[in-house]
C-alpha cells in the first residue's frame, strides 16, 4: 500500500513539472534564429498580393530576412519599400536612414490588406 502511494505521488509530481514546463516555455529569440526564407521586399509582397491565404500558411510566424530600401523611419519601426512594416524592440536610429539599403530579420505576423503591407515584429537589422 505504501509503495502505491509513493508511486502515485511521484507520477503526480512528474506530471506537474512537465505541465509547468509546457505552459511556461521560453519565448522565441528571433535574433538568434536562422531565417527560413530570404527574400526581397518585392518577392514577399508579390506572394501576399497574389494569394494571401497561401502566403499566410507559408510565412505566418516564420523567421525571414527581407532586403530593400527604407522608405519610412519611426521611433521603433521602419517601412521598407512602402510595403514591409518592421517593428523593433529597440531601434538604433543612428545606424539607419531613409533611402538606405537594409536587410532585416523578423517574424511575419500578418498582412494588412488595407495598407497592402506585410507586418514583421521582433526585427533586427542585419545590414
Amino acid at each position: 500500500m505504501l509503495k502505491k502511494i509513493i508511486i502515485i505521488g511521484v507520477v503526480v509530481v512528474v506530471a506537474i513539472v512537465i505541465g509547468y514546463n509546457y505552459i511556461y516555455q521560453d519565448h522565441r529569440d528571433i535574433e538568434t534564429e536562422t531565417a527560413e526564407f530570404i527574400l526581397s521586399s518585392n518577392e514577399i509582397t508579390n506572394h501576399f498580393s497574389s494569394d494571401p491565404t497561401t502566403a499566410e500558411q507559408k510565412f505566418l510566424n516564420k523567421t525571414i530576412e527581407v532586403s530593400g530600401v527604407v522608405s519610412d523611419l519611426g521611433i521603433n519601426e521602419i517601412t521598407i519599400d512602402d510595403n514591409i512594416f518592421c517593428q523593433f524592440t529597440e531601434l538604433n536610429q543612428d545606424a539607419i536612414s531613409t533611402n538606405s539599403q537594409v536587410t532585416v530579420k523578423g517574424r511575419v505576423i500578418g498582412y494588412d490588406d488595407l495598407l497592402e503591407q506585410v507586418k514583421l515584429d521582433q526585427c533586427t537589422i542585419l545590414k
